[in-house]
């Protein structure tokens, strides 16, 4: 897996597009082969961005951390907050990313464009609170709602 060179677009090349080609293969993975329903910079109460939520259909959600390299993983703080906001978490990083240097109780995906494995669980965290677990699931509903409409929606309504 991941291996072909011919898989990988140069456009991969910029850090913008390492986080775009592994979004792209983590959200592949767990829409088709999780069964997961997924949105891509979910903002959370807290104020920050996940990069992924997804959510299974047990209710249960799953926020996913893109690292697009070491540097991108070493000035970035705010990862540990995110703890509160799913049932699991976990990196999702390219193939020649520096897996050593991530915390290795969290859960690793290895991701290209087109394809990820999860190399490392998640691990088992508390339960959210109900009213938390609510609120998340209601906001993933009116922001996947959101956007499926592109937004707008009829005035007489």
């Amino acid at each position: 897996m991941m291996d072909d060179e011919a898989k990988t677009p140069a456009a991969g090349n910029s850090v913008a597009g390492i986080a775009a080609m592994v979004a792209a293969g983590t959200r592949r993975m767990l829409e088709e082969a999780m069964d997961m329903a997924v949105l891509a910079e979910f903002p959370l109460a807290s104020g920050r961005r996940a990069d992924l939520m997804a959510l299974d259909a047990k209710g249960q959600f799953t926020l996913i951390e893109i690292k697009s390299g070491a540097a991108d993983f070493r000035t970035d703080r705010k990862w540990p907050e995110y703890a509160g906001w799913a049932d699991r978490f976990l990196f999702a990083v390219a193939p020649d990313f520096p897996q050593q240097i991530l915390p290795e109780d969290e859960g690793l995906i290895l991701a290209d464009a087109f394809e990820a494995a999860i190399l490392r669980e998640a691990k088992p965290r508390p339960p959210l609170a109900p009213a938390r677990r609510k609120a998340l699931t209601l906001r993933f509903a009116r922001i996947a709602a959101r956007r499926l409409s592109g937004g707008t929606m009829p005035r007489d309504v």
